[in-house]
């Protein structure tokens, strides 16, 4: 019997709009080129993107998740704060919870920034087409640990 594909859950967090898009057009991209069905859902903000990976990890429904999303720096502490957070509580669920998650948030100083790191175009960094590289690398390797009926 041959193995089915992975089902992944593309979360994203919209805040930036043309930088969001840009982000899960190379996550998309990446899917299609490995054969993997996914859903996607918004939440407001990156600060939110964990605690939805972890509801939807309750449901069983995904393989595994890919976190979209950007941060940039403003005037505030408050970059610092969402980036450790989110960074801390998908590592945690990653860990703890056995979860594999592509992380594809974008932390960045300036709009210019983002936007060259979220282009799948070839002048860009594609960091969605690599946080779905980096989740179907774990996911294949909690299959092979755990076994495809995981």
């Amino acid at each position: 019997m041959a193995e089915k594909g992975p089902h992944l859950l593309l979360v994203e967090a919209p805040y930036y709009t043309h930088i969001a898009a840009l982000l899960r057009e190379g996550a998309e991209k990446a899917l299609a080129a490995a054969g993997a069905t996914f859903d996607v859902i918004q939440v407001p903000g990156s600060f939110e993107i964990p605690g939805a990976i972890g509801m939807a990890a309750k449901a069983g429904r995904h393989d595994g998740f890919v976190a979209l999303g950007c941060v940039i720096r403003g005037e505030t502490t408050h970059y610092d704060h969402i980036c450790e957070s989110t960074a801390d509580s998908l590592q945690r669920l990653s860990v703890e919870g056995g979860l594999p998650i592509g992380y594809g948030i974008l932390t960045c100083e300036n709009e210019q920034q983002a936007l060259h790191r979220a282009n799948s175009g070839g002048n860009g960094r594609d960091h969605g087409g690599h946080a779905v590289h980096a989740c179907l690398a774990m996911i294949a390797i909690k299959r092979q640990f755990l076994g495809a009926a995981e």
